[in-house]
């Protein structure tokens, strides 16, 4: 579909060099939400586009058209400078999208506390009439509004409501998220103590809110809080250990996204993040049901509730430790094609690269594929993208091939792959001959 827009459009507006529509059909500045997202969706059609016809032999000068080695390098440049432009109008989305969505989630958080007042309304019309608890609920949901619509604002141009949730690679966090749930939680339990306090008139009934707030009442509570806050830090930790110690590979994601908190980096489901998820929401959910049922003590979660939740913990962490690994590199042999005899390698050889790694988690777009190099003695060589019709042949997550540049002084030289993430594989050995 991308690829007939770009064929219809391409006949009936102006374009300047990049493949951006100069404000002929809509704006694509990238000042605005509506721009930005015009201006990227234009940018894909545009590549996907070139590079379906450069894979169908089309567009390809004629002066290279005798040299596979030089028509491959020319095709590789023009997909890589198409895919900067495509990952350029990428960010000024991002950047849009996240200005333009902290509206939404105070939105969201005060069509929460809206629902809230409905409820209560509902439940009092049915029941025993209004109450000093219900008034208690409301303005505690006011007040939690109130404050994260302020925290939204401050952190408008990083999402909003949403921005603490953010990682380093823009994704959201499941961790955080979790930990978030249950500190809201307990916050707006601890404002309708609060309330019911100011609004108590009898010493008893005074005495017995305070009481409400006992250790032995709210101590699985309170472990579940420390479990899912620790898990939030440690999870951080962990993954900044890795990364840095070049164990794990990261990249940043376009935008953040709802399901991040239920997939990996490269977006398939997560075992580990569902069940946390899951367990977590299960905790608060029975929380919310025991502050609803007595709200004048902090809500008291069973040993077996809080228990299930830390095994759910230890569990996810478990998975952070295990996901990922450094690329590695398995063999170097020589590229051969159909009727070449058997050879050494030479300079001017293609190499293919076999091993795992090579294409992070989330890095299979056409701008990260192009940042991935081979360092082959002490030249480095880009990979150059290879399309077909539908994606790339090379590189990918297991092979990389590349010519050997005439550069290369021969002998056994090391060869190793730089991720777009910016690792680094293990040195191998290769040798090259006259």
């Amino acid at each position: 579909m991308a690829v007939q827009e770009a064929r219809q459009g391409y006949g009936t507006r102006k374009y300047d060099t990049r493949g951006h529509d100069t404000h002929r059909g809509g704006c694509t500045c990238g000042g605005c939400t509506c721009g930005a997202r015009e201006g990227h969706r234009r940018a894909v059609a545009a590549f996907l586009l070139k590079r379906d016809e450069l894979a169908a032999g089309q567009g390809l000068p004629a002066a290279l058209a005798h040299s596979a080695g030089a028509s491959r390098r020319w095709v590789s440049d023009e997909l890589t400078r198409s895919a900067r432009a495509v990952g350029e109008r990428g960010r000024a989305e991002r950047d849009a999208w996240l200005a333009g969505l902290w509206p939404r989630t105070v939105g969201v958080v005060w069509g929460g506390v809206g629902v809230l007042l409905l409820v209560q309304a509902l439940t009092a019309a049915a029941g025993a009439g209004w109450t000093v608890a219900r008034t208690a609920g409301l303005v505690a949901a006011a007040v939690t509004g109130g404050l994260l619509t302020a925290a939204g604002r401050l952190h408008r141009s990083r999402g909003g409501v949403l921005a603490p949730l953010i990682g380093e690679d823009n994704r959201l966090s499941t961790s955080r998220a979790a930990a978030a749930g249950v500190v809201l939680l307990c916050g707006y339990a601890v404002l309708v103590l609060a309330v019911r306090l100011v609004a108590a008139s009898g010493r008893g009934q005074r005495a017995e809110l305070v009481d409400g707030l006992r250790l032995g009442r709210s101590a699985g509570l309170l472990t579940v809080l420390a479990v899912v806050c620790a898990v939030a830090v440690l999870a951080r930790w962990l993954v900044g250990t890795r990364v840095l110690g070049q164990r794990s590979q990261k990249v940043r994601a376009a935008r953040p996204r709802g399901a991040d908190l239920l997939t990996d980096d490269a977006g398939r489901g997560s075992f580990t993040d569902v069940q946390y998820v899951a367990v977590t929401a299960a905790a608060v959910v029975w929380a919310l049901a025991r502050l609803a049922r007595r709200p004048d003590r902090l809500p008291d979660l069973p040993w077996g509730l809080a228990v299930l939740v830390v095994v759910s913990a230890a569990t996810y962490l478990a998975g952070k430790y295990a996901e990922g690994g450094r690329p590695v590199i398995h063999s170097v042999v020589r590229a051969r094609e159909a009727g070449d005899l058997d050879a050494p390698v030479r300079t001017g050889d293609d190499i293919e690269i076999r091993g795992a790694g090579f294409v992070p988690p989330g890095a299979g777009g056409a701008d990260q594929l192009a940042r991935l190099a081979v360092r082959i003695g002490a030249v480095h060589v880009h990979v150059p993208l290879v399309p077909v019709p539908g994606g790339f042949t090379n590189p990918t997550d297991t092979v990389v091939t590349v010519p050997v540049p005439a550069d290369v002084e021969p002998g056994r030289v090391e060869v190793q792959v730089i991720t777009a993430s910016g690792a680094g594989t293990n040195p191998c050995v290769v040798d090259v001959v006259d």
